[in-house]
């Protein structure tokens, strides 16, 4: 038998009583896409890190190649052939994308004669793998699909023949997506093996050939994609069946939460990211905005969430004319896009990212917080929305990206708002989180709560919206019931088409 590109034998890991990888094999043959799946927490991403050194196993083996090799260290994985692209990139914005590529492996005390060999060298890695952008450019500058292509050109520069992909797709559009993958098809062309981490189980079946399931730390299944369905993916990675459609009845719309007026927004070099908005979200609805990413969608969630003051235009809430500034005042709750930048604080613990916002509240006790209080209402989110591990002294950074994501959902949810804004609701969430997350938004819906919805994932938009906007440019170019919507249409309005029915 030909030698795998990697095997992993019985991979173990504990951070203190919490076992994140429980004696875990793995054998990923070379020349091939290799998916692995599993909920939030399951131990996907700590069985990588230990692969490219960020992490030490407590026991086990790694082979490369058919030897066993000793990897403690990054640099020790990528002497090993073994790069990884990580969800959030590893780059230094302010440097042109040469100088990220050059940066750990200059080439002596005098960069020209290292650079000028490193630009003929990447050049024939962009024409061999299609990976094609601007060398001199600052990385800062490009979008975030080029930002990922550097990563990869930088993984493969310094002679990656295994590359481990962290949730590639979660900030990318469609089109960069499929971009992607057509990468990702020809590095296997080429004989190289790649290892995909993703929670879009569609990805799985669309790109890998073999897949892996992991389930609470250990590894439940190893499967050929072509043999096996979504449905059963996700029964092995929660243990139980999972709805793929939302179950929700008719909204039945009451008053109106919010209105929008000519609303403007241009940013601090003068260019015009929102134009002339006007729509309302009313109590009992799901209310979807659709795009592709960088049209405007954002921005219109930092205003609405009192993050950024519009240029021009109004804000009312349930009737009255509120400030930006004191909107979150008016009972406005907001889970931001970037949950790390804006939902969470990375150094604090769990209990007390739980109140953030909210610790003025009398019921924490006013000027001298009630910590019991504040204990005993995260332990009762945590156990709600099944946020793991179950611990609410941890720091915010100790979480998966799904599960930070629900305790951000459960501080925004559970403080009682009469409108709820939520970006991107279910990025980097596994399947069972997602119907839980979905679950939840339907029963605000229905229990009277206005909720506007920012979500780059069409299908996610279609099934839990009961109207629909679409953006492009920085303006609303169509509206229509869902129940009128088709993913072509609204296709041809994300590609700024003209505007459809009235709100």
């Amino acid at each position: 038998m030909q030698a795998a590109a990697i095997e992993l034998r019985a991979i173990s890991k504990r951070f203190g009583g919490n076992v994140a990888n429980d004696r875990v094999d793995i054998r990923i043959e070379s020349g091939t896409i290799h998916g692995i799946v599993g909920e939030n927490g399951a131990g996907k991403s700590t069985l990588m890190n230990i692969l490219y050194g960020y992490l030490k196993a407590d026991s086990g083996a790694m082979l490369v190649d058919g030897s066993e090799v000793e990897i403690s260290q990054p640099r020790h994985a990528i002497a090993a052939g073994i790069g990884m692209v990580h969800q959030h990139f590893m780059l230094v914005e302010p440097l042109t994308v040469l100088e990220n590529m050059l940066l750990g492996s200059e080439g002596g005390v005098t960069l020209k004669r290292g650079m000028t060999a490193a630009r003929r060298e990447i050049a024939r890695i962009e024409r061999d793998y299609g990976l094609e952008v601007d060398l001199d450019a600052v990385v800062g500058e490009l979008a975030v699909g080029l930002q990922q292509r550097v990563e990869i050109l930088k993984a493969l520069y310094r002679g990656a023949r295994t590359l481990i992909l962290d949730e590639p797709t979660g900030v990318l559009t469609p089109q960069e997506a499929d971009h992607l993958f057509s990468i990702l098809r020809n590095l296997k062309m080429q004989g190289r093996s790649v290892i995909l981490i993703t929670h879009k189980l569609g990805e799985i079946m669309r790109v890998t050939d073999r897949v892996s399931v992991m389930r609470r730390g250990q590894m439940v299944a190893h499967l050929e994609t072509r043999a096996t369905s979504r449905e059963q993916l996700a029964e092995l990675m929660v243990g139980r069946a999972v709805l793929f459609q939302v179950a929700k009845g008719p909204a039945r719309p009451g008053p109106e939460v919010l209105r929008v007026e000519a609303l403007d927004l241009k940013d601090e070099r003068g260019v015009a990211r929102l134009k002339d908005l006007s729509f309302s979200v009313h109590a009992g609805e799901i209310v979807g905005v659709a795009g592709v990413s960088g049209n405007g969608q954002s921005e219109l969630l930092e205003v609405l969430g009192g993050m950024r003051s519009p240029t021009r235009g109004s804000i009312a809430i349930r009737g009255k004319m509120t400030c930006w500034r004191s909107i979150r005042e008016q009972g406005v709750a907001h889970v931001p896009e970037d949950r790390l930048r804006n939902g969470l604080v990375r150094g604090m613990k769990a209990y007390e990212n739980a109140i953030l916002g909210y610790h003025r509240r009398r019921d924490y006790g006013g000027f001298f917080l009630s910590i019991r209080t504040i204990l005993s209402r995260t332990r009762d989110w945590f156990s709600r929305y099944d946020i793991r591990p179950h611990d609410v002294f941890l720091n915010a950074t100790s979480f998966s990206g799904g599960n930070q994501q629900k305790l951000v959902m459960a501080r925004e949810i559970e403080h009682g708002p009469v409108l709820l804004l939520i970006g991107q609701p279910t990025r980097g969430v596994d399947v069972g989180a997602i119907e839980l997350i979905h679950r939840r938004i339907v029963e605000l819906r229905d229990q009277g709560m206005a909720v506007l919805i920012v979500s780059v994932e069409l299908e996610e938009i279609m099934s839990l919206a009961d109207r629909i906007l679409v953006m492009a440019d920085g303006r609303i170019s169509g509206r229509m019931p869902t129940a009128m919507a088709d993913e072509r249409a609204i296709g041809m309005m994300m590609a700024d088409g003209d505007a459809v029915a009235a709100d």
